[in-house]
């Protein structure tokens, strides 16, 4: 049998959903506004997974995500083992004003965990994991690339965390199937997956496609990746073992290519291609054509970001390359991602 969860002070019991409004506090219009919610609640005990998106207030994918996670799998849902707290909109602050930050300017995931009676960002971050994440077991983050900027989907975790989640942290990432998985061991202080590793909660952060787009393939792969995880830690029936060591997709280390002089940038490769040292990556000319900089691979790899607006300044980052024993293998990885994802065609 399952256990009875509260949030906000809201009691969902077994067998139960429901959608909460958390209280935040409201605009200085006198407008209330609030952290919505919902919880699916097993009728049998199990993990309890949230799934978080809009922690920046201009990623929408992950909203998008979310929404059709808990509509378009309802039948399956209504059957989980445990407990899905989906929480599509955090910073909800910037998403009303289609804004990466909050009113203040703050960047919210720089301010996990947060503090009762801190900042606008350090109260918000409180409320989060005092409200959601210190009442779960495991954790998605569901992100985009920054403005004007775009990820090729991947997951960034922890692999090699010394800590006893270690193994549940492969297998989460291993289930996603993401087409890359970045091992980020090092987490930046004040962010969300920092605050939530230091309570023992093993967590994935799904980033993929860019600010205020949709991007259709980012999202079916973003539901299908956490059904995926929810199968393999058994909230879902047909949950599968795999190892994550036996398959092409970890990069231990990746770097930015940026621009040697100021100018416009036209760019020579999509997401996803394999470069070896050397490439060319793209052209920085000035606007009168009368200089021109060749920008060039560092090292091999995958394009797994990379800058959507022409117009940079000199160090300006343009091209994000993550590294890996076997590129051949990625670039077939990657190249079978998109098929398996890719819009069916109009007749």
């Amino acid at each position: 049998m399952g256990n009875t969860i509260n949030i906000g002070g809201i009691e969902v019991k077994p067998g139960e959903r429901r959608s909460i409004d958390i209280e935040l506090p409201p605009l200085y219009t006198h407008t209330s506004v609030t952290m919505p919610v919902h919880v699916i609640n097993g009728k049998k005990s199990g993990p309890i997974l949230f799934v978080s998106a809009a922690v920046h207030g201009d990623e929408i994918n992950g909203v998008e995500i979310i929404r059709r996670l808990i509509n378009s799998e309802k039948d399956e849902l209504d059957n989980i083992s445990g407990t899905l707290i989906a929480v599509p909109v955090v910073n909800v602050y910037g998403f009303i004003s289609q804004s990466r930050y909050l009113p203040d300017r703050r960047d919210l995931n720089r301010f996990f965990p947060g503090s009762e009676k801190g900042t606008m960002a350090a109260r918000l971050a409180h409320v989060f994991i005092q409200e959601i994440a210190s009442k779960c077991t495991h954790g998605i983050d569901l992100h985009t690339a920054a403005i004007n900027r775009e990820n090729l989907p991947q997951i960034r975790a922890a692999l090699n965390d010394g800590s006893d989640n270690g193994a549940e942290i492969q297998n989460m990432a291993c289930a996603f199937h993401a087409p890359v998985v970045i091992n980020s061991a090092k987490l930046l202080d004040g962010s969300m997956r920092k605050a939530v590793s230091n309570l023992g909660i093993p967590i994935l952060l799904y980033e993929a496609g860019e600010a205020l787009r949709f991007n259709e393939i980012a999202i079916r792969a973003g539901v299908k990746g956490v059904i995926n995880v929810m199968r393999r830690l058994k909230m879902l029936a047909d949950g599968e073992h795999c190892d994550i060591y036996n398959k092409p997709l970890v990069a231990n280390s990746s770097s930015w290519v940026r621009a040697s002089q100021s100018g416009i940038l036209r760019s020579l490769l999509p997401l996803g291609d394999q470069v070896s040292k050397g490439d060319l990556l793209g052209i920085v000319s000035d606007p009168f054509g009368g200089s021109e900089e060749h920008i060039l691979a560092k090292r091999s790899g995958i394009v797994i970001g990379k800058s959507n607006l022409p117009l940079v300044y000199e160090g300006e980052a343009l091209f994000h390359i993550a590294h890996f024993d076997n590129p051949d293998d990625i670039a077939e990885a990657v190249g079978a991602f998109q098929e398996t994802h890719a819009l069916p065609r109009m007749r």
